[in-house]
């Protein structure tokens, strides 16, 4: 129904529309935030770094990425505890949970209890390009041989480093692999904490697992039977519309929301960030730029190409994505590098980040940055990994640390482009909005300027921060009814304005 017929009489008397809750389980943070299903205004927000990762320093460098995923649980807790005092009596009108987080790794459960017995292994994770014992092949390799060099055409993707099916390919393979386990994504199991119920995913969360056929929108039991994984790892998935329970009396009671709103299934951060940002579906193209950098456009059709990936919208339809593009870790190896400088040479360590005098400082350096050219793929690409950055163009005159700062912010932008120029080719589509997401171009002025360039579109913003967080709020404003499609939600709550 129209959100304007959906109001009901508050505590004191007043008329109110509904509130839809969105919480996102991000690597960096875990943001919550409260939206009026009326009017798209954000009422509350609580945003809190996530300090989970118990990831040890050695297993870092060897390219570990492992958290607690109770205790994500626990913060995303307190996260919409804050969210609803801040609400004070418009908390009763809350109608809906939408759930996002970040996408690919995996916890393992307990299919009785539902008690982890893994941490989160997430994306960042690396162990799959270890060589493996006694083979002159990576665990990823092996993964990709088994599976076959066509099935991205079922699966929407290739499978890569810390992807889900990749990472339960080797545990099974070193025979540590739970026995009565089930694998999650982050979000599945905090939706379970939620519900009481056993948990469920969705098809855009699936997707990122590698493993799910894009034409059904269900596992792909052929690459799973590939993989010699157990059927039963696999939970149920449903739609994003879709309730998968509701909220138990007692989590009612420890986070303040009121018992019985339902939670909706859980869907992937990148399609909740598009979906929490775009109004317009069909004539934008988003680019992303947070920890690492995509760029996306909808698509009806399953027509694509690697190093394209198609993956589930809610709801239904997909979208075209180009993804591990250079984001903001290459801006933050950058700054590494320049504290790196300060310890080594001046005994100085600041405590604050570097991000803004790195930015200001490069822009002080025309375009190009005399001829000084980065490619920050430090971290490889996502077809291939082992790839590596590059400066060239030094000179006496550019090599400096302001032209250094802008070079890399330069190719921060190119990348972006050239991810999109992969899509149009495929997509043979021509946006007329370009629409930014993430604090990387949110924050970052220099930067968005330079994309704004590469696109030759002015970029927009949306007017409410935290687009994913947002994109839940969306998928659970469907879900409880307030509007029929994604299409008339997000054309409705979302408020988008051309950046300054």
């Amino acid at each position: 129904m129209p959100p304007e017929e959906s109001t009901r009489q508050s505590v004191s008397g007043r008329k109110t529309s509904p509130v839809v809750v969105g919480i996102d389980l991000g690597t960096t943070k875990i943001t919550c935030i409260a939206v009026d299903a009326s009017s798209g205004k954000t009422l509350a927000i609580n945003v809190t770094q996530n300090s989970a990762d118990i990831t040890d320093v050695r297993a870092r460098s060897g390219g570990r990425s492992e958290w607690d995923a109770k205790l994500i649980s626990r913060t995303a807790l307190n996260c919409l505890s804050s969210v609803a005092i801040g609400l004070s009596e418009r908390v009763a009108d809350v109608t809906g949970i939408g759930i996002t987080g970040q996408q690919h790794g995996t916890v393992l459960v307990d299919a009785t209890t539902g008690n982890p017995v893994s941490p989160l292994i997430n994306w960042q994770d690396r162990r799959a390009l270890e060589t493996m014992p006694d083979a002159t092949t990576t665990w990823l390799e092996a993964a990709r041989s088994a599976i076959g060099s066509e099935a991205w055409k079922r699966t929407g993707c290739w499978l890569h480093p810390g992807f889900m099916a990749v990472t339960l390919f080797e545990m099974k393979r070193r025979r540590t692999l739970p026995a009565n386990a089930r694998a999650l994504f982050i979000m599945d199991y905090f939706g379970s904490i939620l519900t009481g119920q056993r948990p469920v995913t969705e098809p855009s969360c699936a997707g990122s697992s590698g493993v799910l056929d894009i034409r059904s929108r269900q596992w792909d039991d052929e690459a799973i039977k590939a993989l010699e994984l157990p059927r039963s790892l696999f939970p149920e998935i449903r739609e994003a519309n879709e309730s998968i329970g509701c909220l138990t009396t007692e989590r009612a009671r420890s986070t303040g929301l009121p018992t019985g709103t339902p939670v909706f299934a859980p869907i992937g951060d990148h399609q909740a960030s598009f979906l929490g940002s775009v109004a317009n579906r069909k004539g934008s193209v988003l680019a992303n730029v947070g920890t690492g950098a995509q760029v996306a456009v909808y698509t009806d059709a399953l027509d694509f190409e690697l190093p394209i990936e198609l993956r589930p919208f809610p709801c239904g339809g997909n979208l075209l994505s180009n993804v591990g593009l250079a984001g903001g870790w290459s801006y933050q190896i950058l700054e590494e590098f320049f504290l790196d400088v300060g310890r080594q040479l001046y005994s100085t360590d600041p405590t604050e980040e570097m991000y803004h005098l790195m930015s200001d400082a490069a822009a002080t350096v025309d375009e190009g940055a005399d001829g000084l050219r980065c490619e920050p793929t430090f971290s490889g690409t996502r077809l291939d990994p082992t790839v590596r950055g590059s400066i060239t163009g030094l000179s006496a005159r550019n090599f400096t640390s302001r032209h250094l700062a802008r070079a890399v912010l330069e190719g921060m932008g190119r990348s972006l482009y050239g991810g999109f120029e992969a899509i149009r080719r495929v997509a043979k589509c021509s946006p007329t909005t370009l629409v930014a997401a993430g604090n990387g171009l949110r924050k970052n002025r220099l930067l968005s300027e330079i994309v704004s360039k590469e696109f030759g579109l002015p970029v927009t913003l949306t007017q409410h921060q935290e687009e994913a967080a947002f994109g839940a709020a969306i998928v659970a404003s469907v879900g409880a009814g307030i509007f029929s499609s994604v299409d008339e939600a997000a054309s409705t709550l979302v408020h988008t304005a051309l950046a300054d």
